[in-house]
């Protein structure tokens, strides 16, 4: 806003060396010297601290801060720590633009804004706390660079300076030579974080990628999958949530990467999120990520699942065994799409999709109290059930003649073939853990095997389950049993590492021992 000289008063003691004292020649070495200083910083941290240096050799305040605004939220955030008078209530936090007064009104004018009183303003509560803190005058600066408002410079004094028009003019000239090495440093930094973003995907993808997910891997032909699969086309390009249900084995994270490779979020990143080993104390730092120091042990500031996959897809695997007191957590980010790293206030805003699945009944849940019906609700725009193997037969054959090709071509092995008598064997069997299971002795038998795979060969290892299975039919939970002491007889209790049951089954060893545990069995019985 303008300033007249009725608007100002004097102070008995000068505060600023006036500009008229600096001849032109002057200020351009001002400028000069302020741009030598700060050309080669290369933190917000010591780029402010040099700026503020170099200004003070030629103006005296009390405090000077600089502020980023964020369109898109609306918000101000510190570029550093002000220099100067500290305010606690206000420093170090980012704030609404509503609650930042003066820089709103630099930002909505793009001019500067001179408070050569603020008690005129007090009932202003930033400016109520700044008077508070003993300062008496404010002057405030946009910066701009190439028509881009990028946030404010802000001068504070705790006595209003003398020959205030001529202090604003000086400001305004080093406001412009401050913008551009704010703008450097801002986009230097968008780059650094660009890389870290890029170097993190390429690290995960390089540890999570598995060629067995590939589309073109996903091999089926029943009438019922296929008709599951034509209305997984449908939906695929759409941002909806995607519940799929189905029992263990029966190739639901195959669908939910097959939805993530047809939808517009294919070039971002597939997170998979492994719900029964999130555990209570490592959930938020796990999902959200944390800051440097945020706690014993945090050395480097980590990136959390759902910030990894902004842009692209979580996966919730296995939701339904996500303990009760983390539902309400997640629930929260789901319908936010926005939430803080441990140890940081600042909102992060994500943009992904999420696809659930579950082999458990979340209705049932629901009942029973162990599922939020309202997250159910919200990952169940659309849902997709997998039939298990045993209710599509007919796949059976196709399904082995497919996966012994490329499990012997994945381990440089010639392809068995399977006698009729070995083939009636499978189809006979009730497949308690389905493609995965049918895919596990498909393995077994290309390593033990020659050329032909015997009725002999597959009946030991379809007894224990076939036997378990008949004890009760109904049960999937005694399926799922057998499954897990047949693994475990086939890896002699060897849970984890590259040659144990978690390995093989394709599922972390937390999650392995977490189902060990459920159904009372002990690895070391197996041992022998």
């Amino acid at each position: 806003m303008a300033v007249s000289d009725s608007d100002t008063t004097l102070c008995s003691n000068p505060v600023y060396r006036s500009s008229r004292s600096l001849d032109l020649g002057t200020r351009y070495k001002l400028l000069l010297d302020l741009n030598n200083a700060i050309v080669s910083q290369t933190t917000p941290a010591k780029l402010f601290q040099c700026l503020t240096k170099e200004i003070r050799k030629n103006l005296f305040y009390d405090r000077c801060s600089i502020h980023i605004y964020d369109a898109s939220s609306n918000t101000l955030n510190w570029f550093a720590a002000a220099d100067g008078v500290t305010i606690k209530s206000i420093d170090d936090c980012s704030r609404c633009l509503d609650e930042a007064p003066v820089a709103r009104e630099v930002i909505a004018s793009r001019k500067p804004f001179i408070m050569p009183n603020m008690s005129e303003y007090a009932h202003w509560k930033t400016i109520k706390l700044m008077r508070d803190a003993g300062l008496f005058s404010t002057l405030a600066f946009p910066l701009i660079v190439r028509n881009d408002l990028l946030g404010s410079l802000h001068f504070s004094f705790q006595e209003m300076p003398r020959d205030i028009d001529d202090l604003v003019g000086f400001l305004a000239e080093i406001s412009g030579q401050v913008a551009v090495a704010v703008d450097n440093m801002v986009t230097h930094n968008k780059l650094v974080g660009l890389n870290s973003s890029l170097l993190r995907q390429k690290d995960y993808l390089l540890r999570h990628t598995d060629p067995q997910y590939h589309p073109e891997n996903f091999y089926y032909s029943s009438p019922v999958m296929r008709k599951v699969m034509r209305e997984v086309e449908v939906v695929a390009n759409s941002d909806a949530s995607v519940l799929i249900t189905g029992e263990t084995g029966t190739g639901k994270d195959h669908i939910a990467r097959y939805i993530h490779h047809l939808s517009a979020r294919r070039n971002a990143l597939f997170v998979k999120v492994n719900c029964p080993a999130l555990v209570e104390s490592l959930f938020e730092t796990e999902l959200f990520g944390h800051t440097k120091g945020a706690f014993t042990g945090a050395e480097a500031k980590r990136i959390g699942r759902f910030e990894m996959a902004d842009g692209g897809t979580v996966f919730l695997d296995e939701i339904g065994e996500l303990p009760p007191q983390l539902q309400a957590k997640l629930l929260h980010v789901l319908q936010d799409r926005r939430f803080e790293r441990v140890g940081d206030s600042r909102p992060i805003e994500i943009n992904f999709r999420v696809i659930a699945a579950t082999n458990t009944d979340l209705k049932k849940a629901i009942n029973e109290k162990s599922f939020r019906a309202d997250l159910f609700y919200r990952l169940n725009t659309v849902s997709f059930h997998v039939p298990p193997l045993r209710e599509r037969p007919e796949e059976i054959e196709p399904l082995v003649h497919h996966l012994t090709q490329t499990q012997a071509h994945a381990m440089n092995r010639v392809p068995p073939v399977f006698s009729v008598g070995a083939m009636d064997a499978l189809k006979q069997h009730t497949w308690p853990g389905n493609i995965r299971e049918l895919k596990n002795i498909i393995d077994r038998m290309i390593i033990t095997s020659s050329t032909t795979v015997n009725q002999s060969d597959i009946e030991p290892v379809l007894d224990a389950g076939r036997m378990e299975v008949n004890i009760n039919p109904m049960s999937w939970d005694a399926m799922e049993r057998a499954h897990l002491i047949n693994v475990m007889e086939m890896k002699k209790g060897v849970v984890g590492g590259k040659n144990g049951a978690a390995a093989l089954l394709e599922i972390p060893k937390s999650t392995l021992q977490h189902r060990l545990s459920k159904h009372d069995l002990t690895p070391r019985d197996y041992k022998n």
